[in-house]
């Protein structure tokens, strides 16, 4: 388990109780005596901070607006660990970004289960991210500042949308998925359309060139090599 786990208080016993039994659990705990103190950690390396709020110096309310006001530590999952056990202190803590609130003292088998909860959710989460950008990825083609989403059937340069015939953009997914190599226009045909014969070796040569006319400058990088067929490469051939 790699998790790392911050704890910040200032009550010694409240830190060794929990240092002790976290890392029986397999995570690896640091301990910082004070907010400020904390301030000094490389604060983004954690994955769970369990946190105290009277303090010296800097309570931690405090330090956790610090914290949600900072785009490298805003989604940082925050466990308030507090005596103030009031309706209004435990509002206050999770309106500023807190995911959970302990109060003390407590029983040390509810908060293992509720840091094993928070980590699970934030990987859930980070799980579901990776998949979003996977599919992102999946779904987009770019160079340079030319964009394709497939999903959405749209060519975009410099963020403005290119009107394309569904061939058309057909061939620039093609030509963009495979640079740097020349087809021959029955490949091409087989590879975009497999055995049609709805698509002519002809119909390909204008369709090309009305393609090259609506991406403008990127209309060089699409090249026709006489005698073999057509590819895209990646350097100009201007």
């Amino acid at each position: 388990m790699d998790n790392k786990i911050l704890i910040i208080d200032d009550e010694d016993s409240i830190c060794e109780i929990l240092k002790y039994n976290l890392e029986l659990e397999g995570y690896s705990v640091t301990v910082a005596p004070s907010a400020v103190a904390a301030m000094q950690l490389d604060i983004p390396s954690y994955s769970l901070i369990i946190l105290d709020i009277m303090m010296k110096d800097m309570d931690g309310y405090e330090f956790a607006m610090r914290l949600k006001g900072d785009p490298a530590t805003e989604f940082m999952p925050i466990i308030f660990c507090s005596a103030l056990s009031s309706e209004d202190a435990r509002v206050k803590g999770l309106n500023i970004g807190g995911d959970d609130y302990i109060v003390k003292p407590f029983r040390i088998r509810e908060v293992l289960a509720r840091v094993r909860s928070l980590l699970r959710r934030t990987q859930m989460v980070k799980n579901l991210e990776a998949q979003n950008n996977n599919n992102a990825d999946e779904n987009e083609i770019h160079f340079r500042e030319l964009c394709i989403s497939k999903k959405n059937k749209l060519c975009i340069i410099k963020g403005e949308p290119v009107r394309l015939t569904k061939t058309e953009l057909e061939l620039l997914v093609f030509f963009l998925s495979n640079p740097n190599c020349i087809y021959t226009r029955k490949e091409i045909i087989s590879s975009i359309w497999g055995k049609s014969d709805e698509v002519t070796e002809r119909a390909i040569d204008t369709n090309i060139t009305r393609l090259r006319k609506k991406i403008g400058e990127y209309g060089s990088y699409l090249i026709t090599r006489l005698g073999y067929g057509y590819g895209f490469q990646e350097n100009s051939q201007k």
